[in-house]
């Protein structure tokens, strides 16, 4: 059945108004197409309210708070690790001069002056040596342990400079020694010829015993000949430690009873021959003090970096 024309006008587009496109031309719908806004709905999409800017700065300080909350954990987790570390190492460095100490505190009680050699320095004797550094390696350990565990920056700056003097001392004094090896040679065995002529007076304990011992265990005789010990003796005498065989007063027998050997280059031989292992102590003691300065900068670096972030 046809429609008529008034029916069909009902169902009739009505007309776009000027200067507009159909929906499905205009990219309507369509498809997902979405018409151009008007100038209304532009500025009600780039208007945000003001709230959500609050909101972003508030999401942005928590965020910036959570990043310095985790780096001040991770440094002060490296500041206790290296806390303990230092705290141990320092420990030992104590316990260390405390033995040296009580070798040094025996020596001085049981043996008097104990090997001492020189004349002109009569107070440098193994027990005093012992003593000394015995008392400045405790003192340094005792430093560096409370800097330790305080974590306080002038103790720990302290250890730092004291152990860095020490440092540069035996380093200047190494260098010295193999810089001037000739003329100390020549030093060192005038000041012992000069030494003999205290063997055996009272109050040289020590340099007797030092002497004793030397000639005995490293089967020699004078500093560079037995017959350093003639001028001593004004005869043809030497100690009774001098003799192959020993005996009560084998000194005064004839020169073939006795080691002919210089004391000075038998104990400089066996130097060299065992020179590896004085290198290998050096270097110990060497890489113990740069390990200790290291512990001693890296906590306080750790101490100050930690003051910084999590004040």
């Amino acid at each position: 059945m046809r429609r008529s024309s008034t029916d069909e006008s009902t169902y009739r587009r009505s007309p776009s108004p000027p200067g507009k496109e159909p929906g499905f031309a205009r990219g309507g719908p369509f498809f997902g197409l979405h018409a151009n806004p008007g100038p209304k709905a532009a500025q009600a999409r780039y208007t945000s309210p003001k709230g959500n800017k609050y909101v972003v700065f508030y999401l942005d300080l928590s965020f910036i708070f959570l990043l310095e909350l985790k780096r001040c954990s991770m440094a002060r987790g490296c500041l206790q690790g290296v806390k303990y570390l230092m705290f141990a190492f320092n420990l030992l460095f104590w316990l260390g001069g405390c033995g040296i100490l009580g070798v040094g505190i025996w020596l001085a009680a049981t043996q008097g002056n104990f090997a001492t050699l020189s004349s002109s320095f009569p107070s440098l004797s193994a027990a005093n040596l012992l003593i000394v550094a015995g008392t400045f390696v405790m003192a340094i350990g005792f430093v560096g342990c409370i800097g330790a565990i305080k974590e306080n920056k002038c103790l720990l700056l302290t250890f730092f400079v004291l152990l860095l003097l020490v440092f540069l001392l035996e380093t200047s004094l190494a260098i010295l020694f193999f810089a001037y090896t000739d003329k100390i040679d020549r030093y060192a065995q005038q000041d012992l010829k000069k030494g003999l002529h205290l063997y055996g007076t009272p109050g040289n304990v020590g340099l007797t015993n030092a002497w004793s011992i030397i000639q005995t265990d490293f089967r020699c005789c004078g500093v560079s000949s037995y017959t350093d010990w003639f001028e001593v003796y004004n005869a043809t005498r030497v100690p009774d430690s001098c003799c192959l065989e020993f005996s009560e007063s084998c000194g005064l027998h004839a020169p073939g009873t006795w080691w002919k050997a210089p004391c000075y280059e038998t104990v400089k031989v066996w130097l060299q021959e065992n020179l590896l292992a004085v290198g290998v102590f050096g270097l110990c003691t060497a890489l113990v003090q740069i390990l200790g300065l290291t512990f001693a900068m890296t906590m306080y670096c750790q101490v100050v970096k930690a003051d910084t972030y999590c004040a």
